[in-house]
């Protein structure tokens, strides 16, 4: 984790506090330390001395060593003045006295000869140690010298020791004192280096932020301070160069939404490439076509993400030429049809824009040519037909056939059927043409489905009879009211009834069905639809043809269509009589053979009509 700069130099400054504290206080307490050892050293050294000087005369009195007895009470009294323990000890290392040790306790202390001090002092005349006690168990300084009594007797040491108990208290107080200097000291430093080190970040901390907020796009406060050294004069430039950025930011900003606007508003796609031919940028209307996203085709090369031989070839040439060119293409799995104008930006560097591509679709518009290219067709192939046969007729008549009285009336009689059926053609074009063309209005009243199928039933039942058909009703006994034209109605059925009794062989069987529309379960919820459906056991659709039966003059069987006498235009007309009513229509298999063909049409908002 990254700690702020204020921190840090906070951390740091205390760091170099503390360090500098704890030295100064181990330097202090060990220097105080040694004071105090040589000072009690000295004082151990003085009391020797004078201890040496109050036994004196004893030891001078006769050759012979004073008694326990004689020098006990002295060494007692001089230890106690002293406020130290005072031993004496012989050459040979026998305790002849000791202010710390009882009378009768004497002869039983051990030889003193090795003690550290003792062989000091015969060595040097002086000797001294810190060690503890054997005798009593507490850690002691010792000071020992030599007195000399003459050449012929042997020297006697006058030992002093001084426990460092009290020592020890004298310095752990002095160290807690200093511990407590120490500490306050530590605050101090404390409080002065968050102060010094919040007047010195704050400023920078403004700054960062500033920069921050700057660099993610949003609106920055100018950066208020009243330093007039180095970081005043960074705020101020900062606060400058905020502003002119803002500024060009806000003109990028508003160039590139229009930019965006017209790119997304757009119907043709459009792609730019640099001139690697990497992808810079996609619109919604080219994802849409190509079916890729914007973020899986930036930065990518084109040939890697667009599979296709011509367009490839298209951007290389370009590349190569620096020309702008076009081509139409179409498109392997979704026989889209493409019309590509790509022209040169002029980018000579990567990630500039240097080609840039608009894709027209089109798909539309070329199946239009194509329908209307077959509806001409259809038409002159339709007309032709029956005027040919009239024209034909007509030439036999004139050429003798007139003078044949049975002749005549059978050919009069076929031109009348082929004029008759011309006239149906012309009139169901026209029919056509008003309900494309908006001058046929439709009523919006609710309608009966009942009284629908009724009329319906009852104007092919004599084509059915005639077929031995077999035509059976399904139909809910109470279904909601449609919303619509009831002639118009009765027309779709019985257009799907005709066809049912024209393509089903001799003997089948007719099923027209009503309820309501299933909604299925991903449906939004709605106002409900009725569902009318014209089911047949005849030759069935192929599943190939099945879209384009509603075209005007598509035939799926020609030869089969004309000589049942259809014109290729009753489901066209159909289409748009049940679109105009704001339903659908569509032809579906039925099992096992034969067709379905279903409308649906919205439940009206009124009152429910009885069943």
């Amino acid at each position: 984790m990254t700690l702020p700069l204020r921190w840090k130099v906070t951390f740091g400054a205390l760091l170099a506090v503390a360090c500098s504290l704890a030295i100064a206080g181990i330097v202090t307490v060990r220097s105080l330390e040694r004071q105090h050892l040589v000072q009690l050293s000295d004082n151990l050294g003085a009391t020797a001395k004078l201890a040496e000087y109050s036994l004196h005369p004893l030891f001078l009195s006769s050759d012979q060593l004073p008694s326990a007895s004689q020098l006990q009470p002295m060494v007692r009294d001089i230890g106690t003045r002293a406020s130290a323990r005072i031993t004496v000890v012989a050459a040979d290392g026998t305790v002849l006295a000791d202010s710390a040790i009882l009378d009768e306790d004497l002869p039983g202390i051990e030889n003193h000869r090795t003690r550290p001090e003792i062989r000091q002092a015969l060595s040097t005349g002086h000797g001294r140690d810190i060690r503890t006690s054997q005798t009593t168990g507490e850690r002691t300084m010792y000071r020992a010298l030599v007195m000399t009594r003459s050449e012929q007797t042997p020297p006697v040491i006058i030992r002093v020791g001084f426990p460092m108990s009290l020592l020890e208290r004298d310095i752990e107080q002095l160290t807690h004192n200093i511990l407590i200097a120490l500490g306050i000291a530590f605050l101090t430093a404390l409080s002065l280096t968050i102060w010094l080190a919040r007047s010195v970040t704050q400023p920078l901390s403004d700054i960062t932020q500033a920069a921050q907020r700057l660099a993610s796009g949003t609106q920055t406060l100018p950066i208020k301070t009243s330093a007039q050294d180095e970081v005043g004069l960074l705020a101020a430039t900062l606060n400058q160069l905020a502003d002119q950025l803002h500024a060009k930011i806000g003109e990028l900003s508003e160039d590139r939404a229009q930019l965006l606007a017209v790119l997304t508003s757009m119907v043709e796609g459009v792609m730019v490439l640099d001139r690697r031919g990497y992808i810079l940028q996609i619109n919604p209307a080219l994802e849409r076509i190509f079916g890729i996203s914007r973020a899986e085709a930036r930065g990518r090369p084109f040939a890697e993400l667009f599979r296709h031989r011509q367009l490839n070839e298209l951007v290389e040439a370009i590349l190569r030429s620096r020309k702008n060119q076009e081509v139409e293409i179409v498109l392997p799995l979704t026989n889209r049809c493409l019309h590509i104008d790509a022209s040169v930006a002029g980018g000579e560097r990567d990630n500039e824009a240097c080609i840039v591509l608009v894709c027209h679709d089109m798909t539309e518009l070329r199946h239009l040519e194509t329908i209307r290219k077959d509806f001409v067709a259809n038409v002159s192939h339709e007309l032709r037909t029956p005027l040919t046969s009239i024209k034909g007729y007509v030439e036999a008549l004139l050429d003798g056939a007139m003078d044949n009285p049975d002749m005549t009336a059978h050919f009069l009689n076929i031109i009348l059927k082929q004029s008759d059926r011309l006239n149906l053609i012309i009139e169901d074009l026209l029919e056509l043409s008003r309900i494309e063309s908006g001058r046929i209005s439709f009523r919006s009243d609710p309608i009966d489905i009942h009284a629908v199928i009724d009329r319906a039933l009852s104007t092919i039942k004599p084509l059915a009879e005639k077929k031995g058909h077999r035509l059976i009703a399904s139909i809910n006994t109470r279904l909601p009211a449609a919303e619509g034209d009831e002639d118009r109605l009765v027309q779709v059925l019985t257009n799907l009834l005709d066809n049912a009794v024209k393509y089903t062989p001799a003997g089948g069987t007719i099923t027209v069905g009503a309820g309501e529309a299933p909604i299925p379960r991903t449906a939004e919820p709605t106002g409900g639809a009725l569902e009318l459906t014209v089911s047949d056991t005849g030759i069935g659709i192929p599943e190939a043809d099945r879209p384009r039966v509603f075209e005007r003059f598509y035939r799926v069987d020609k030869a089969r269509s004309r000589e049942l006498g259809g014109t290729g235009l009753g489901l066209a007309i159909v289409k748009h009589i049940v679109e105009g009513h704001g339903g659908q229509v569509w032809v579906e298999a039925h099992e096992p053979k034969g067709s379905r063909f279903v409308v649906r049409l919205p439940i009206s908002n009124g009152p429910q009509l009885p069943a």
